[in-house]
């Protein structure tokens, strides 16, 4: 028409533009996810991993703070999971498995040995990851160890008290 236009069909403009933007950001947003879950489709449920650490102190001791499951969060506050007994046997192996997890599962076995200096724990995680979104970002963003990592930690620090 070439003719003026009204203060409205400038507003107007203006809002669909910005609707197509916001459009544009959501389907991104989505994409992202449906990759993330399709990468997560074809990478396995199951893992294995694990991680050690030294102790001054005999494999007696660093058995007596594991095995006591109830009391993980008095010593170890990033624990966020039940577990259960599955393994005992003192003061060398400890196994537990998840229990009440609907997103992911496994166990986690402690073998621990005696060393010159106290003696070294190695947890070995047989773990399973359901959702693909999170096997996704366990196997490339969080990595498997973390967990593993920060209980170890804890318990050096628990034990060097």
């Amino acid at each position: 028409d070439g003719g003026p236009t009204t203060c409205c069909e400038g507003a107007k403009g203006a809002f669909i533009a910005r609707m197509k933007l916001i459009l544009r950001i959501v389907a991104a947003i989505v994409g992202v996810v449906a990759g993330i879950a399709i990468v997560g489709y074809f990478l396995p449920v199951d893992h294995q991993a694990s991680r050690s650490a030294e102790f001054d102190k005999p494999p007696e001791a660093v058995y007596a703070l594991i095995s006591d499951v109830k009391n993980y969060s008095a010593w170890w506050p990033d624990n966020e999971v039940d577990v259960e007994v599955v393994e005992s046997s003192p003061p060398s192996k400890f196994v537990t498995r998840i229990v009440g997890e609907s997103a992911f599962g496994g166990t986690w076995t402690w073998n621990i040995e005696k060393t010159a200096s106290g003696s070294r724990a190695t947890i070995i995680e047989r773990g399973e990851i359901y959702n693909p979104i999170f096997r996704t970002l366990a196997r490339f963003v969080f990595g498997y160890t973390a967990t593993m990592e920060s209980c170890l930690t804890a318990a050096q620090r628990r034990l060097s008290t």
